[in-house]
């Protein structure tokens, strides 16, 4: 099956749990014991660490969004003492090329390669003229996580960027009217907490009972918080700000800077009802209406 893989496409969850999930469900259908570089390739606040944690439980990241950082790069030490003593190494290259020469990490990873040792690098794309190496496994975030099999004929890690430095607008508006939406609905008194899942550039609140709010009311709520042009405030792995409210979010750092970036909002004027699960959904969406198969499509 992975020697004739191309590449598959899953929606990029905007909550950590969800994230480390899927993470843990692709390293289990699509990574193999001999692959050894692993190239991934996003935006700052995409959710590459999180999508790692999940890939590869149990490694540490010599840097992350909680600023934690790991000195001496335990990659560059071990290469400095011709030995490799861990299966698995991190390294963050747009990190790392504030304190090394690109042509010192393309090295130490090349000789930990040698040794057989795998090497996960984010911002592969920063290497890929350098390293003159091929991922065994390349994977960019944006909207999407795409996940590639890549050969001397492409992906070219330029590519995968392109598309998902692109998209990625669409999961970041997406995620806020989301918020704003579920911040509403609170505010009109509602009391059912809803439940979140994913959509193309959209999302979907689960709700145990039919809500008896009016969708047109709710839209109208989240346009007045758009057009104020309220600031998105970052303020810890658990909360965020929006404007002068703070509230609880599963993915702080994926939000446009300001809800006047929301581009296209709309609330599907219906709640539609899963059999299987019992549950009234209400459904959100941002931007240019698009097909939910144009997978790899970006205007």
């Amino acid at each position: 099956m992975i020697k004739s893989f191309s590449h598959s496409v899953y929606f990029a969850p905007r909550g950590r749990k969800r994230l480390m999930e899927l993470g843990n469900n692709l390293a289990q259908r699509y990574l193999a014991p001999d692959d050894f570089l692993i190239g991934f390739v996003g935006d700052a606040g995409a959710g590459k660490s999180v999508l790692i944690n999940g890939m590869f439980p149990g490694l540490t990241l010599t840097n992350d969004d909680t600023g934690i950082n790991i000195r001496p790069l335990p990659l560059l030490d071990d290469y400095s003492q011709n030995r490799f003593v861990s299966h698995t190494y991190h390294v963050d290259i747009r990190f790392e090329s504030a304190f090394h020469q690109p042509w010192e990490l393309v090295e130490a990873i090349g000789k930990a390669l040698q040794s057989k040792r795998r090497v996960i690098v984010e911002h592969f794309d920063l290497i890929a003229d350098q390293i003159g190496l091929t991922p065994q496994v390349m994977i960019g975030i944006g909207e999407e996580v795409l996940l590639t099999r890549p050969d001397l004929f492409g992906p070219r890690p330029e590519e995968i960027k392109r598309i998902v430095f692109k998209s990625i607008r669409y999961r970041r508006m997406a995620h806020t009217a989301e918020d704003l939406t579920s911040l509403v609905i609170d505010q009109q008194g509602f009391e059912q907490p809803p439940k979140h899942s994913d959509m193309r550039s959209g999302f979907i609140l689960h709700f145990d009972e039919l809500p008896d709010f009016n969708i047109e009311d709710i839209q109208s709520g989240v346009e007045e918080y758009i057009a104020r042009d309220l600031p998105v405030t970052y303020l810890d792995d658990r909360k965020i700000a929006l404007g002068d409210n703070r509230f609880l979010c599963t993915g702080p750092r994926v939000h446009v800077r300001r809800t006047g970036e929301i581009r296209g909002f709309r609330l599907l004027p219906d709640f539609f009802h899963d059999p299987q699960t019992r549950r009234y959904l209400l459904a959100g969406m941002v931007g240019e209406q698009r097909s939910q198969f144009e997978l790899l499509e970006v205007e």
